[in-house]
């Protein structure tokens, strides 16, 4: 890193610091913006990413999004441009240099405000692409991430700088040679616009059943189109996705709650308690009794 990017960077360790001197995840006083903390290597960690831009500021971390790995350093950010279910882990982190982690959240209606008003030319509609990247960190997006955390010590400016800040950052982020995929959801009628739209029904509905036929019908698509799109950008089918939301949200029932597994496995949709259990032991490596009992030991 340059010294002008090693000087912004550490001034970011230092804030971050502040706001989170515990492990976890901290919302600040940013509705959109969370440090993150971790003194040591954790293990890998299931859960979904918002539309999300996340900086590791320290340390390093990796990200499975099914079959396919990414790692990122303070070198680098990683954008999540829809909702994805993924694996985390912290790979490099001490007590004395934790993990610290930057993780601002968006939406498509941001990244369409974005495009309005700046003169970023909009790609013709593409076919959808990837929904999550990693790219190299520059310097004019990192100066605009320091002067978005800066806000946390005067809060009286976040009101009227934050969204400006924000915006900035996006604009930045937009133009990136991989920001194609980020414009592309905000473009009304692009496969990558309607693929978004599958993802938020499922996300908003993962404890029902439904059929691919209907889906492709409400977003006026093919069911050859909607399946190849949709792999595209979540590297799952919709069926495969809407599996990781139920078994997530079935783990954290189960580990919050102190809820029965035959109770969990109709709330989150299964109609088989016994296709439940052999689907959460696929998928955390333990039926769902002994993983709870793991994890809270």
């Amino acid at each position: 890193m340059s010294d002008i990017i090693t000087k912004q960077h550490d001034e970011l360790v230092q804030i971050i610091e502040r706001y989170s001197t515990k492990d976890g995840v901290h919302q600040t006083a940013i509705p959109s913006l969370f440090f993150m903390r971790d003194s040591n290597a954790t293990v890998p960690r299931h859960g979904v990413y918002k539309p999300s831009l996340c900086i590791v500021v320290q340390g390093a971390k990796e990200v499975w999004l099914a079959q396919e790995h990414f790692r990122y350093s303070p070198t680098d950010y990683l954008v999540a441009s829809v909702h994805l279910p993924v694996i985390t882990q912290v790979t490099e982190a001490t007590p004395d240099v934790p993990y610290l982690g930057f993780k601002l959240e968006f939406t498509a209606n941001q990244i369409l405000e974005v495009l309005r008003d700046s003169e970023i030319r909009v790609r013709p509609r593409e076919n959808a692409k990837r929904g999550m990247f990693v790219s190299r960190i520059e310097l004019p997006l990192l100066d605009a991430v320091i002067r978005l955390a800066r806000l946390l010590d005067n809060p009286k400016d976040i009101p009227i700088l934050a969204p400006l800040f924000t915006k900035e950052i996006l604009y930045r982020v937009l133009q990136d040679r991989q920001g194609v995929m980020l414009e592309q959801i905000a473009i009304e009628g692009s496969s990558a616009h309607q693929i978004k739209d599958v993802i938020e029904h499922i996300t908003n509905n993962f404890d029902k059943s439904f059929r691919i036929e209907e889906l492709a019908e409400k977003v006026n698509m093919s069911v050859s189109s909607l399946h190849r799109h949709f792999k595209e950008v979540t590297a799952m089918s919709p069926i495969q996705y809407q599996k990781q939301l139920r078994l997530r949200e079935a783990r954290r029932l189960l580990l919050t709650e102190s809820a029965d597994a035959t109770d969990v496995a109709f709330r989150v949709g299964y109609e088989s308690p016994s296709q439940f259990s052999r689907e959460y032991s696929r998928m955390f490596g333990f039926p769902p009794r002994e993983d709870i009992k793991r994890l809270r030991a």
